[in-house]
Order: structure tokens, then sequence, then C-alpha cells
């Protein structure tokens, strides 16, 4: 039972991200009343770090060709994406005051490039609705009716309670738990009885075995095609950037691939490959370098090469391939130069691990959506239970698609709250 001192609301929405502030926003504009509550002392702490600060906020892509960027779960996304797709998204903000641009990629950012105009925004949104926002207020758990099947209301970590019909869990994942992802709403679903599949890093850099690496740290590579193999078929295959760190590698290509790669590098080790010069053949590459050889015809092979490859990538590829750096390049062999278009076609790379989530841009797995109703993103073991954006097991590429995620599931989310407090009759 509920204490005759708690504070009553209609709906209550847990984290104030991106998910939990459009489900806030969409909630209120519903006509019940909200409450939104937060953890940290302020609202879009991983807003603020998207896109390097600039804030990446959607994909203004055609919604047929979002889902393609979904390795995970995509169709469980089909309703809530098409009601709210990135064109709507891009809509929405430019409507509530935030003028918007599109860049390389079909990314969009807002005009300034700060990503602060998309939290206040959201936030000045949520003020005028009426929506009660309370900082530095942590959830520790979920209250349930006395059948186990109904949401009651949630218990703050400092004992106060709030009552409340429905609730929204929008607490997002564990990825950069700086910002206050921790886990909660993996928590709470589990308490209330839902499946959370196995979680890991996603969107986060790759930790590799090859020690000369090391050489090349801080080298942004482009225009690279980057394959990683499993045991039995290709994994990943895309060109685009990447960049070589002491540990291993990162950029735009790595991080895309780890999302298709989560199960498969934790049982085992995985082989990967740089094709340097993929617009070159064997056959062309071949005839590149003897070129490049007959106009340094009396240099090391070491000094010939620097047209050919990145400065620091020289002497790694001459080692991989066993030649002497400083072998004339009039007595290099066929068969030598068969070994450097090899490793530059297929410079090698035994991927390890993944990085932690303190670096990943997301978190990959989360509460099964076998459980959550697809359309309202309602609970189908507890009524008036709702879960949005991060904490579901839905995860995209790099480019503004997870932040998509979250304001179609937030969205979704909050209407559909807001219209179950109506047809109850329980809003004053």
């Amino acid at each position: 039972m509920m204490k005759q001192t708690d504070q009553t609301t209609d709906v209550i929405v847990i984290g104030a991200g991106a998910a939990g502030m459009m489900a806030a926003c969409q909630a209120a504009l519903g006509g019940v009343r909200v409450l939104l509550l937060e953890k940290n002392e302020k609202a879009g702490k991983k807003i603020y770090i998207t896109g390097k600060g600039r804030c990446n906020f959607t994909n203004a892509c055609e919604t047929e060709d979002f889902f393609e960027n979904v390795p995970q779960n995509a169709s469980f996304l089909y309703s809530s994406v098409y009601s709210f797709d990135p064109h709507a998204v891009i809509d929405w903000f430019e409507t509530h005051g935030v003028r918007t641009k599109v860049e390389r990629g079909l990314r969009a950012f807002p005009e300034s490039d700060h990503a602060s105009d998309i939290t206040r925004c959201l936030e000045k949104e949520m003020r005028r609705l009426g929506v009660e926002i309370r900082m530095n207020a942590e959830v520790d758990r979920l209250l349930l009716t006395d059948s186990q099947d109904e949401i009651c209301g949630v218990c703050l970590k400092n004992g106060t309670r709030f009552a409340s019909r429905c609730v929204i869990v929008a607490s997002g994942g564990l990825s950069y738990p700086s910002t206050g992802s921790t886990g909660d709403g993996y928590r709470f679903a589990r308490q209330t009885g839902h499946t959370v599949s196995r979680l890991s890093p996603s969107l986060v850099p790759f930790q590799v075995q090859e020690e000369d690496i090391r050489k090349l740290q801080g080298l942004s590579l482009k225009n690279v095609m980057f394959t990683v193999y499993g045991k039995k078929r290709k994994l990943f295959r895309e060109m685009g950037e990447m960049m070589f760190t002491h540990f291993g590698v990162t950029g735009p290509l790595v991080l895309s691939a780890s999302a298709f790669v989560q199960d498969a590098v934790a049982a085992s080790s995985l082989q990967a490959q740089i094709d340097l010069k993929p617009a070159l053949t064997e056959e062309k590459l071949d005839a590149r370098i003897l070129r490049e050889f007959d106009a340094n015809r009396n240099r090391s092979l070491r000094n010939a090469l620097r047209g050919l490859y990145p400065s620091a990538m020289v002497p790694v590829i001459i080692e991989r391939a066993g030649i002497d750096p400083e072998k004339p390049v009039h007595d290099v062999t066929a068969a030598q130069r068969k070994a450097l278009i090899l490793h530059t076609k297929q410079f090698g790379l035994t991927i390890t691990a993944l990085r932690g989530f303190q670096e990943a841009v997301i978190t990959h797995g989360g509460v099964s959506v076998r459980q959550v109703d697809p359309g309202t993103m309602e609970s189908k073991l507890v009524k008036g239970l709702f879960f949005a954006g991060e904490v579901l097991d839905v995860d995209a590429l790099t480019g503004g698609f997870n932040l998509q995620i979250a304001w179609s599931t937030g969205r979704a989310a909050g209407a559909a709250a807001a219209e179950q407090v109506r047809q109850t009759g329980e809003s004053s």
C-alpha cells in the first residue's frame, strides 16, 4: 500500500536523456500530469557528448534505409519509427526552434554545432507543457500492485515514494557510465520479471594482438576496405575511415564493425584485414609499385615507397613482407613485390576484444523486445510499465540512428502512457 504522504501523478518518466525527455513531452502533450525523475544534476548529459559535442541527433535517410542500419531487432521498430521517422524528428526540432543542417552521410546536426541546443529545446518544451522535473532524484525500485502485474509507482533511494498509473523506464544503458548510464533500467526490468539479454559495449574500438600497430598510433586511414572474419563466414565488410591507437584500432569503420561481431568476439579472437588500396587490383598495384621503383631506381625500398603509403606505414609493410628496408629497389624480386602487394591488400589484424563501456557509444543487448509491445513500448508482463531508448535490446550503427531510436520509442511510450491514463479516467 502507498502511504498517505506519498505524492501522486499520472505518468512517471525515469531518465532525462533523449528518450525520457521526448516521452515526457509527448505524455504531457496528451494532457496528463507527468513527473520526470533524473538522478544527475542536469538533463541530457549523454546528449552533450554525442557527435563530439555537436549532437548528430538523427540521420536524414529515407525510412526504409533507416532499418538497414539497425543490426539488432530492426523489425521491432517498424511501428514507432514509421510513426515518427527521421524527417519528422528534424521537423519537430525545427518547429521547436532548433535550426538544423544535414552533412555527409545524411547526418543531421543543430546548425549551431552545439549539442546543448537539443537539450535546451526539450527542457523548454517540457516546461511549456507543465512537466514536473526533479533532478538528483535516483529511483531505487519500481512499485507494483499486490498482484505483481501492474505498476503503481516508484521509490527513490531516499525512501520517497511516488504513486502513478504509468512508469516509463528510459534510463539508458551502460555506455559512458560517467553520464549516469549505470544499468538501472536493466535492474528494474529484471525486478519485474523481464528477460535482459547479454549486455556488451557496442560502437566501440577493438583491441588487437599485433605489436607493430603501436608504431602506427595516431595514423588515420581514409578510403580503405575493412573486413572482419568469423570462423566460418565474413562478419563485416565496408569501406571508409579508421585509425590506429596504442591498443588497436578505432574510427567510423571499426565502430560500425563492432555492432556485428559482438557474440563472435566474445567466443574467440577474430581475424580482420585492411585493404589499403581497394581501388587497385593486384595487377594495377604491381604496376604502380613498379612505377615508384622506376622513379626511384637508385634508392632504398624504404625511401621508394613513401609515395605509396603514409610514412609511418612504410616500415611496417616492409617488415611484414620480410624485406630488408635498405635493399635497393632494382634488387627487389617479383616474389618480394608480391609480398608487398599481399600485405597492402590484406593488412592483417587479430581482434582479441572490444574496449569497455567507458569508450562505447551504446550498449548491445537489453530488455527483450519479445516482452514489449512494439506499437506502445508497454510491457507485456506488467500493465502500465513502458521501456524506451537504449534500455531496449535494439541498437544501430553510427550516424544518428541510435538517437532516432530514442526519439521514436520515447514518443511512442509517452503517447501510449497518456492514452492509458485518459482511458482509465485517473487523470485529474
